[in-house]
C-alpha cells in the first residue's frame, strides 16, 4: 500500500498541494498534520511510521515535510527499512524501492556521517585549543574565591549548618555540598 505524508508548518498554510499530488501519486491513505518540520514530536507522522507494514511506500511530496534535519530524515528511514517498507520523495526522485533509490540514500547517509564526524573533530580541536589559551569551559562560579572560604570556614566552625550558608548566599544547598566536599579531599 503506498501511504502518504503531508506536512505544513503553520495554521494559515494549506496542504491542497501535497495531497493532490499524493493522491495523483497512487496513496491509498494520507496522515496529514499542522506542525514545524524541525520537531519530533509529530503525532501523526509517528503513527504512520507505527502502521507501516512490509512491502508498504511511505510517500511524501518533498524531503523536508518529512523533516528539517537530515539526523531525523536518516533515523526516520531507518525505521522504514525497518519496518520492509519503502520511502519514495516525488520531487527529489528519491525511491528506495529501487537499487538505484537505496544506493542514493545510502550515499546521503555517508555524507551525514562524513559530516558528524568532522564536527566532532572541530569541536574537539576547538576545545583544545580553548585549554591551551588557559580557557575553561562551562557556567561561571557562583560564588567567589571569598564566599567559597567563608562558607566552609562558617559550616566547619559550627556557626552554621550547610542549609543555612545556602540561604545565607543564595545557593542551592547542593552547591554547598560540592563545596564542603572537595574541602575534604584538599
Amino acid at each position: 500500500m503506498h501511504i502518504g505524508y503531508a506536512r505544513v508548518s503553520t495554521q494559515d498554510q494549506d496542504a491542497a498541494t501535497q495531497i493532490a499530488a499524493l493522491q495523483d501519486a497512487g496513496c491509498e491513505r494520507i496522515f496529514q498534520e499542522k506542525v514545524s518540520g524541525g520537531r519530533w514530536d509529530r503525532p501523526e507522522l509517528h503513527r504512520l511510521l507505527e502502521q507501516l507494514r512490509k512491502g508498504d511506500v511511505l510517500v511524501i511530496w518533498k524531503l523536508d515535510r518529512l523533516s528539517r534535519s537530515l539526523k531525523d530524515v536518516l533515523t526516520l528511514m531507518e525505521r522504514i527499512a525497518q519496518a520492509g517498507a519503502g520511502f519514495r520523495s516525488l520531487t527529489e526522485v528519491i525511491d528506495t524501492t529501487s537499487p538505484g533509490g537505496r544506493m542514493m540514500m545510502q550515499i546521503v547517509g555517508t555524507f551525514a556521517e562524513f559530516e558528524r564526524a568532522m564536527l566532532r573533530e572541530r569541536t574537539l580541536n576547538g576545545l583544545d585549543a580553548a585549554r591551551k589559551q588557559g580557557r575553561v569551559g562551562g557556567r561561571h562560579p557562583k560564588l567567589k574565591t571569598h564566599q567559597q572560604e567563608e562558607i566552609v570556614q562558617l559550616v566547619g566552625s559550627g556557626h552554621k549548618t550547610a542549609a543555612d550558608a545556602a540561604r545565607l548566599f543564595n545557593v542551592h544547598p547542593s552547591t554547598v555540598s560540592r563545596l564542603l566536599q572537595r574541602g575534604k579531599g584538599a
